[in-house]
Order: C-alpha cells, then sequence, then structure tokens
C-alpha cells in the first residue's frame, strides 16, 4: 500500500500550521471520495475566523481520513472557527452515515490494507501477533504541519501505544 501523503501537504503553510484529522469508521466509495473532496474544497474556501479569511487547507486521505489544516500565521482560528469546523465534519457524518468522532477505533497498515480495531481489542491483536511493534499506525493525534510530515504515520513501537500494550517479537 502507497503511503504518500506528504506531496499533497501545502508547502506554503507554516510547520506550526494547526491539524485536525478526523478518522471516518469506514472507507469511503469513490464517488463518495470525490463528493467529500468537493465539499472540503468549498468549506476550507469559505472558513473564517472573526470575519477573516482562513488560510485553509483540507484533504480526504487513503479514503478514510479527513485532514483539516489552518495556518495560522495571518489569521488565528478562534473558538467559533473551531466549532463551524466540527459542525461540518459532523454534516459530513451524518450525510455519509460514518462516525468520525469515535477516537477508540484504531487505524493500522495490516496486510497493505487499513484495518481498524477498536482500541479494547488492541491486546488480543498484539497477543496474537496481527500487531507487532513494527506495524504501522495512523496517530490521528498530531497537532501541527510538522507532526503531521513526521509523526502521523509511525510504528507503534514509536507511538504511545507501546505504552498501552506489552510488544512482542511475533515468531518468525
Amino acid at each position: 500500500m502507497k503511503l504518500e501523503y506528504k506531496k499533497y501537504l501545502p508547502d506554503t503553510f507554516a510547520g506550526n500550521s494547526r491539524v485536525w484529522i478526523y478518522q471516518s469508521s469506514r472507507l469511503f466509495t469513490l464517488s463518495e471520495a470525490l463528493e467529500i473532496e468537493e465539499l472540503l474544497n468549498k468549506f476550507t474556501a469559505e472558513w473564517r475566523s472573526h470575519g477573516d479569511d482562513v488560510d485553509a487547507y483540507g484533504n480526504l486521505f487513503f479514503g478514510q481520513f479527513v485532514v483539516l489544516m489552518a495556518d495560522e500565521t495571518r489569521v488565528g482560528v478562534g473558538g467559533c472557527s473551531t466549532d463551524s469546523s466540527v459542525r461540518f465534519i459532523k454534516g459530513l457524518g451524518e450525510k455519509f452515515s460514518v462516525d468520525f468522532f469515535n477516537r477508540t477505533n484504531l487505524a493500522f497498515v495490516v496486510k497493505e490494507k487499513i484495518q481498524v480495531l477498536p482500541m479494547s481489542q488492541l491486546s488480543y491483536a498484539v497477543q496474537n501477533f496481527f500487531i507487532d511493534g513494527d506495524t504501522l499506525y495512523f496517530n490521528n493525534l498530531v497537532q501541527t504541519k510538522k507532526e503531521l510530515e513526521e509523526k502521523w504515520i509511525v510504528p507503534v513501537k514509536d507511538s504511545w501505544l507501546a505504552g498501552k500494550v506489552k510488544l512482542e517479537h511475533s515468531p518468525k
């Protein structure tokens, strides 16, 4: 599975640009993904903070992750504008019958596919070698463009999950 995404990020945005990642409860179909891209483009073009245009970017990555980014170099994103982005994401969820807000669903790359696993099943998955320390994990907790570039897709052993489960070496 190709995990290229950095080349699609705006290179004019500062490294400390704020990032919000919303993971869908399922993979979108191609027609849904195209519609979401249009809606994202419209939202980011119209996103305002205290009447000023937000330097914003939005994209759907890997058919499952909505990434919003705001470069606050010129205009900061306040509470009301953040609320408007959350309303937008909730609207997408309703329109496409998905949940973007279940933070207990974790996404991994397993056998060249994105697999979503409830956190409650993480220990089982590790104990049964479905997931190990080298399995790639989508760390949706990143908060800046720089973190998105460097720490979004990382091996489990390099993420906060490493402290949650005992990582063992899988049998060779």
